[in-house]
Parts: structure tokens; C-alpha cells; sequence
């Protein structure tokens, strides 16, 4: 039974999402693991407090924070380290002269980054919808959530599991530690480590650090011992890996290579399912034969982040034919999903069982 998975768009490619929200799961341990993709994303904004409390509240096993840094080095948690897209920056006058250009992993951006903010500055503004075409109902909870720091969110999650009795998992992905670390001198590697230790953050505890970047993850997998997931796209390359192409990395070889650093992969979810028949393809087998968990990305359901067959009529922030595509997710053997919406994946998984598929 799959708890998780996201959807994402890519350029016209077949985009794949997958996302559930309930109140009390009701799943064995063997099940597959409902990892909340920036929390309860399909429901208020990303990356805030709410979002994870939430998602913990309709049953996510983990919570999955986006870790950007501050000049003063502070770990806080946002989907991209340009902030125009999630707070209310651009609006904020005395923040104006802060609008720079740069180069980020061979992309050139416009905006307001969180490497020139200190928390305290950062700590001034506001959390807003980042996709507010296919989700207008979280405009309403824009203004209200600040950014928060890393602590902050392992301190809900204490604060959920005191209340709940049930062990809630963290999930970070470090994002373009390559850039900031040329850019900034900033080493998130660094940073992130000392901040677990800090927080008494072991790696027997359910913790999976992911990123898109190679040696990020085989520098952390020589100084700790941290579960370590390497995320796939469709799309491109590592930055840090120039001649490496993801799709060469779900072949046995590139997996192989993978299982020598990191204990899971995170792959888009059209690398486990087939774009046409939606039937599984070999990718989680050939992935557990070398002992690497599998967990895709994004099961969401409106129908803005579905593939074209799937959507209904109503627009992008309308509900398409996601259960079609979330019970095959959970068919294909998936150690566990990303999602948007906590509640409708575990309604799927449950109808999925129910029926003894």
C-alpha cells in the first residue's frame, strides 16, 4: 500500500504527483512511508508550521522541509532559496535594494535570496500560496506563517509525537549547497550536521537527508551515517556531475554507483511508472536488489500538476483523476511517496486494500 507520492510538471514531459491528508492512519509497518511534501502543501501554504502540523495531523510518517540558509547561518526552511515565490518580499519597501541577479546552478535569477537576509530580517515577512492557479483556496492563509528555522520544525515534531504518541520522521533536502558553497562559502553539509547534533538528531532516528546533488551526499555518507537519499529528475544532470545524466542513473549500472553512497533513491515518479500504460516498470526491483530504497516523486491531484488523460473539466485547481493514478503508484511496489495531500492518498491506499488489490 503506498502512503505518498508527488506530481510534478516537467516541461511537457508526463508530470506525476501523488498526496493524501487523514486523521488517524491506520497502517502496518510494512506499509509504505507517507513522506508530506513541504507538508500539507495541498492544503496551506509550503514550508510553514501549519503546512507540517497539518500533515502530521492527517497521518504523514515525514515531514519533508526545503533547507535554504541565512547570511547569519541559520538553517530555515523555504522551497527555493529566492523568496519572491513563497513570501511577500517584493511587496516590503525596505527590502527593495535587497533584488539581485544571479546564476544558480546555470540559471540566471531575478529576485530576493535568503543568503542576503539574516533571520531576523528574515523573520519580518510573510509565507504566501506559491501556486495559487491550482491552489486558490491557501491564498487565504497568506500573511499569517513565518519562515521557520530548523529547530522550530524539530521542535513541533517533539511536540506532535509528546501529543500523539507516534514517531514522526524528518526529511530535509538541502538545496543548492553547490551554489551556495561557490557563491557564499556557506557548506550546508557542515552546517546541517552540526545543527542535528545540536538538536540531538542521531541517525538511528527516522531521519532522510536528500538532494539532487552527487557529492553532497558522498560527503555526507563519509562523515556520518545518516540515511541518505539521491533524488532523480527527469530531466538534465547533477550540477556538481557535468557529464552524469539522471536518466543514467536509474539504469542497474548508474543504481549500482548510487547503493556505493546513499541508502534510497528519490526518482519522478515517471522512472517508476510507464508514461503510456501507467504499468510498473523495473526500477523498484532492480533498486531493492541493490538495497536502495525507492521513494517517487509528487503524487498531488489537481488537475494542474496531472498528465493531460487525467484531468477533468473545472480548470488547474480542480481534482483530476488521481486515485487512477495513485493506486498504480502504490502498485508498483514503492517503499514510499511524496505528497501533497496526506488525506487522499491514505483514502486511496485504504479503498486500494479494501478491495484486495
Amino acid at each position: 500500500m503506498v502512503r505518498n507520492l508527488l506530481l510534478k510538471s516537467v516541461s511537457g514531459a508526463l508530470a506525476l504527483g501523488f498526496a493524501i491528508s487523514l486523521a488517524a492512519p491506520a497502517f502496518a509497518q510494512s506499509d509504505p512511508l507517507i513522506i508530506a511534501h513541504r507538508g500539507a502543501s495541498g492544503d496551506r501554504p509550503e514550508h510553514t508550521l501549519a503546512a507540517y502540523e497539518l500533515a502530521i495531523d492527517q497521518g504523514a510518517d515525514y515531514i519533508e522541509p526545503d533547507l535554504v540558509v541565512t547570511k547569519d547561518l541559520e538553517l530555515v526552511s523555504r522551497h527555493e532559496n529566492e523568496l519572491s515565490g513563497t513570501t511577500d518580499v517584493a511587496s516590503r519597501e525596505e527590502f527593495e535594494n535587497r533584488r539581485r541577479d544571479k546564476t544558480i546552478d546555470g540559471q540566471r535569477v531575478a529576485g530576493w535570496f535568503a543568503e542576503d537576509f539574516t533571520l531576523a530580517e528574515l523573520r519580518t515577512l510573510r509565507a504566501k500560496e506559491r501556486v495559487p492557479s491550482a491552489r486558490p483556496g491557501n491564498i487565504r492563509y497568506n500573511g499569517l506563517y513565518q519562515v521557520p528555522t530548523l529547530a522550530e520544525i524539530v521542535q513541533l515534531l517533539r511536540a506532535k509525537e509528546a501529543e500523539t504518541g507516534k514517531s514522526i520522521g524528518l526529511y530535509p533536502e538541502l538545496k543548492h549547497p553547490t551554489f551556495l558553497l561557490e557563491d557564499a562559502g556557506i557548506d550546508m553539509v557542515d552546517l546541517l550536521l552540526r545543527e542535528l547534533r545540536d538538536l540531538d538528531i542521531g541517525p538511528e532516528d527516522p531521519i532522510f537527508i536528500q538532494s539532487f546533488e552527487v557529492g553532497t551526499l558522498q560527503r555526507l555518507n563519509q562523515r556520518s551515517d545518516y540515511k541518505l537519499v539521491q533524488l532523480i529528475h527527469p530531466e538534465g544532470g547533477p550540477v556538481d556531475e557535468p557529464d552524469m545524466r539522471y536518466a543514467e542513473m536509474v539504469t542497474p549500472s548508474g543504481l549500482a554507483e548510487i547503493a556505493a553512497y546513499a541508502d534510497g533513491i528519490g526518482p519522478w515518479l515517471g522512472y517508476v511508472l510507464d508514461s503510456a500504460t501507467m504499468a510498473p516498470t523495473n526500477l523498484v526491483a532492480e533498486a531493492r536488489a541493490l538495497g536502495l530504497q525507492v521513494h517517487p516523486w509528487t503524487l498531488r491531484k489537481e488537475n494542474g500538476f496531472l498528465p493531460a488523460p487525467l484531468q477533468n473539466s473545472g480548470g488547474p485547481a480542480a481534482d483530476g483523476a488521481y486515485r487512477q493514478l495513485w493506486s498504480a503508484a502504490i502498485a508498483s511496489g514503492a517503499d514510499g511517496f511524496f505528497t501533497d495531500n496526506v488525506k487522499e492518498f491514505i483514502e486511496v491506499a485504504q479503498a486500494k486494500d479494501a478491495a484486495g488489490d
